[in-house]
């Protein structure tokens, strides 16, 4: 199978238009940039209302399934999709009052009341970003401590590393005593025999 072919440029709408070459994986992306790189999905373009017109709007560029315009792209061309998203609203956004589950009729939550919400449907493009900052944030804080420490704010970037970092363990993990298919006599506790 032929791998994808991303874009590699500086933003989502150049990506789509202008991008500086295309590459598979990161150390092309890298030599083609000169720079880092971090592999992005993004939203380009305007909202559209239905799946029809973000297919219409792009046409020969995603995917299309509908009868008597089917399209179907090279794999190496497939860096778009479609993404129903719920419509933003003006003003606040109210979270849903929480529920609790019923467990009647064989359904463990109750059926939704009211109006679903409205959805708007964007044309995602994953591609490489250049001079993204590196994923891993070797020596800085875990999110963990951070939260302990208290509620300073916290800048879009800070939170963006500390989701990005891998989990480091508070202190090394000692070897299991017995193992899985393992256990202790009743009679004899300091006795490890295998389960069978």
């Amino acid at each position: 199978m032929t791998a994808i072919l991303y874009p590699v440029a500086t933003e989502a709408r150049l990506a789509l238009s202008q991008p500086r070459g295309r590459a598979a994986r990161e150390r092309e992306a890298r030599e083609i940039a000169g720079d880092v790189v971090a592999f992005v999905t993004e939203p380009v373009g305007p909202d559209y209302a239905t799946r029809d017109a973000a297919l219409d709007a792009h046409p020969g560029r995603i995917e299309d399934d509908r009868p008597g315009r089917a399209v179907s792209l090279p794999s190496e061309d497939r860096i778009l999709r479609l993404a129903q998203q719920v419509a933003p609203r003006a003003g606040r956004i109210r979270a849903p009052a929480p529920v609790s589950p019923t467990f009647a009729e064989g359904h463990r939550w109750p059926a939704h009341q009211g109006e679903p919400p409205a959805t708007v449907w964007r044309v995602m493009i994953s591609y490489w970003r250049i001079g993204a900052a590196p994923i891993l944030k070797v020596g800085g804080p875990q999110a963990r401590h951070a939260r302990k420490r208290g509620r300073d704010a916290v800048d879009a970037d800070t939170l963006r590393a500390y989701t990005r970092q891998p989990l480091q363990p508070v202190k090394p993990q000692q070897p299991l005593d017995i193992g899985l298919f393992e256990r202790r006599l009743p009679e004899a506790p300091h006795i490890v025999v295998p389960d069978e």
